[in-house]
């Protein structure tokens, strides 16, 4: 069962980001500019709407794997990297 997001929960570190990431970096200017909306209209189909678990966010998952794209990363990398 997939579902879209209703509203956007920001963590409270968020002024982190903003000192952290510089304002011209890649992944902002994705964020920025791309609408990922089109993910839910092109896997609409592929859910059940009323039954079954809860999904991951679709767009969430495009974007783990447009992350996994742009820096060439394998599971294993993402593992190694994280702890």
């Amino acid at each position: 069962m997939i579902q879209k997001q209703q509203s956007m929960v920001f963590s409270p570190f968020m002024g982190i980001y903003d000192l952290v990431i510089p304002k011209d970096h890649l992944l902002r200017k994705i964020n920025e500019l791309v609408d990922f909306s089109f993910v839910y209209e092109e896997l609409k189909d592929k859910y059940c709407h009323d039954n079954g678990r809860t999904a991951i966010d679709p767009i969430c998952m495009f974007k783990y794997l447009l992350l996994k794209s742009i820096y060439d990363l394998s599971d294993e990398d993402l593992v190694e990297r994280s702890g």
